[in-house]
């Protein structure tokens, strides 16, 4: 039986070449270009899809030079309302320069210079009237590595809401605190030792104060620059369970190296390469059949 089958297989290369190589041609560019999606392509029910067409946060030709050198060269991007995107790329891409321009974090670099429009809800927040300090409360930011204050954990998160007065009393600073923590899943662990110092706790407990800390402020955009790099598996899965709830409240915009973790959290994943912003669409798409040939060669590990 195999034998004629054989006989068949070779009968039919030699009637039809052409056919045969085109269909081995096929095969092989299939394998290439799909070799890397299984890593990363989603099941059904968890496949992410755009949350809403309203534009938070957009960038205009944005430049950003330290000294002479451009960092960051022309970019142009909308980051919509209850969207979690995640900036990806080689080291020195510029991903975490840009997203330091989205809350004006490059102010506190001497020789940084931006160029270009950055709009919060179509007001320019590099308009020189701006308060800057009022800017990081709409849009905060969560940092690489966990920077609780040497406070005690209440105190922690009280720190924002007092500065800001958005407390009326004790009880209503306590009800802040209280929710946030929630809101970062970290009460249950924390409720009995409030008064202990923020940074005794564990990496990952420290990471989830910071996040409460952030959002007790009420921000309207999280930023967060590689929040899980410094973590353990099971301390990045709560931060990555923690990003999808809050994304139904906030805007959320994330610099990762994880790839896994982009196609895990992300509605739409934006590719850094050298300072130009080379591809941003779907994470599905990015990750299953990107645009553009850089975006390939990074997923499928040639570079970076």
């Amino acid at each position: 039986m195999k034998t004629e089958m054989k006989k068949t297989l070779e009968q039919d290369q030699f009637m039809n070449p052409q056919h045969s190589q085109s269909n081995a041609a096929l095969v092989d560019e299939k394998s290439k270009s799909t070799s890397f999606i299984s890593q990363f392509s989603m099941p059904e029910a968890v496949q992410k899809q755009p949350k809403t067409a309203s534009v938070k946060l957009s960038t205009t030709d944005v430049h950003v030079y330290y000294g002479q050198a451009e960092a960051i060269k022309g970019i142009d991007l909308n980051i919509y309302e209850n969207e979690v995107i995640a900036f990806i790329g080689p080291s020195g891409c510029g991903k975490s320069t840009f997203l330091r321009t989205l809350n004006r974090m490059n102010d506190t670099i001497d020789s940084c210079r931006v160029t270009g429009k950055v709009m919060l809800d179509n007001q320019d927040i590099y308009d020189p009237s701006l308060d800057v300090v009022l800017l990081r409360a709409q849009v905060g930011m969560v940092f690489q590595k966990p920077n609780p204050f040497p406070k005690s954990i209440f105190d922690n998160v009280a720190y924002g809401p007092k500065l800001h007065g958005l407390a009326r009393d004790k009880y209503d600073l306590e009800e802040i605190v209280e929710n946030s923590l929630h809101k970062a899943g970290l009460w249950n662990e924390v409720k009995d030792r409030l008064n202990q110092p923020g940074t005794g706790l564990s990496g990952g407990q420290q990471q989830r104060l910071c996040i409460a800390r952030t959002i007790a402020v009420s921000p309207e955009v999280i930023l967060m620059d590689e929040p899980c790099s410094a973590l353990d598996p099971i301390a990045t899965a709560k931060i990555e369970e923690l990003i999808s709830e809050l994304s139904t409240q906030y805007t959320i915009a994330i610099v990762t190296h994880s790839m896994q973790q982009a196609a895990r959290v992300s509605d739409r994943t934006a590719y850094f390469h050298l300072g130009d912003l080379i591809e941003v669409n779907a994470t599905e798409k990015v990750f299953t059949q990107p645009d553009h040939q850089l975006t390939e060669a990074y997923i499928t590990g040639r570079f970076g």
